[in-house]
């Protein structure tokens, strides 16, 4: 998504069944040659080609079409992973989220990665870049909310040999505070009702663990009741006066689509725009909102500092789509903490 140096982001939106091969769209890399003297020259092309008879529709965000500094990469050296330090996102599943290829075009997408990975930690050497190319497509004129696609594209793997300069980098960041008051309280209710949610659930968990046919088995299928716990006793228990709570866009991740977004290299928490059009969780109750639109102030806080205290991802977004992952990514998912607690709260406090 954007290049930065020891931050990461993590995105929300609505995904489809486990992924397809797919041969219809192609991913072609082109790097910087196969040795570099510093990591400031660690910068890849990535060109997305559609070879589908029809246009296609392919959200963007945690795939290499995604221009933010978030992980568009996997980079290892010597088979192990080199740490992730860009930005994590929610993200608003709008029609603007989605790069629409036409057929027998491309886009291309510039990345320059020298901030979003640890290589100081790492070392000179050869690293090895894998583009993240799990794609989730519609057809031009399909709806946004409707089911998604989920195709990898087969892409080449590029070493790259760093010779030299591996200084951790970091990014560039203002000194301001969020000074608005309407803001500032905005944020801490949602702040209040995210520690609620987290409560509330622990206690329905408590009651019901995995008995089947109920909001935990929908979300969490077949992870033990406990691993659950463990992540949203976390939250409820977040308490460190270090991590800051932003108003300010310090990153430049806002795109329009970004709710908010979780510095990895920090843990602060920011907050675009769009998130403080998002209401309490009362508003389930009295109808004026419903969990499948994700709008819950105090779920969105919840996503964010299960990215923060509990090492979330962002697998896919949508809570129809957070039911159909796999075990495995239902648990690392943060929206599926997200939708589940938001379920919970409907189902027990309406």
């Amino acid at each position: 998504m954007f290049v930065l140096p020891a931050l990461a982001i993590l995105a929300t939106a609505t995904f489809a069944h486990p992924y397809r091969r797919s041969d219809g769209l192609t991913v072609d890399i082109s790097g910087p040659g196969s040795r570099v003297s510093s990591i400031e020259d660690l910068k890849f092309s990535a060109t997305v080609t559609n070879t589908n008879a029809g246009d296609v529709k392919v959200l963007k965000y945690g795939t290499v079409l995604d221009g933010l500094p978030s992980r568009s990469f996997s980079v290892t050296k010597d088979g192990v992973p080199v740490d992730f330090t860009g930005v994590k996102l929610n993200v608003a599943v709008s029609d603007s989220a989605y790069t629409t290829i036409p057929s027998g075009e491309n886009v291309t997408v510039e990345h320059n990665v020298a901030d979003l990975y640890d290589f100081a930690s790492a070392g000179k050497g050869t690293f090895a870049f894998e583009p993240i190319t799990d794609f989730r497509v519609i057809g031009a004129e399909g709806r946004v909310a409707s089911q998604l696609s989920a195709f990898k594209a087969i892409a080449e793997v590029i070493e790259v040999e760093v010779t030299s300069e591996v200084t951790k980098r970091s990014l560039k960041r203002s000194t301001d505070v969020c000074a608005n008051e309407t803001l500032s309280a905005f944020i801490n209710a949602s702040y209040v009702e995210a520690k609620e949610l987290a409560l509330i659930s622990l206690d329905y968990i408590s009651t019901f663990g995995n008995s089947p046919n109920n909001t935990m088995t929908a979300y969490f299928s077949t992870n033990p009741a406990q691993n659950v716990t463990d992540k949203l006793q976390l939250v409820a228990d977040e308490n460190d006066p270090s991590r800051t709570l932003n108003c300010l866009d310090e990153y430049g991740v806002c795109d329009g689509n970004v709710i908010a977004y979780t510095v990895i290299s920090t843990t602060d928490i920011y907050f675009c725009g769009i998130f403080f059009d998002e209401v309490p969780s009362t508003d389930l109750c009295s109808g004026n909102t419903t969990v499948a639109a994700r709008n819950i102030r105090g779920g969105t806080l919840l996503h964010e500092l299960t990215h923060a205290v509990a090492d979330t991802v962002d697998v896919t977004y949508g809570c129809a789509t957070d039911q159909r992952l796999t075990a495995a990514q239902q648990i690392q998912n943060a929206d599926n903490f997200n939708c589940f607690v938001a379920q919970v709260y409907n189902d027990t406090q309406c």
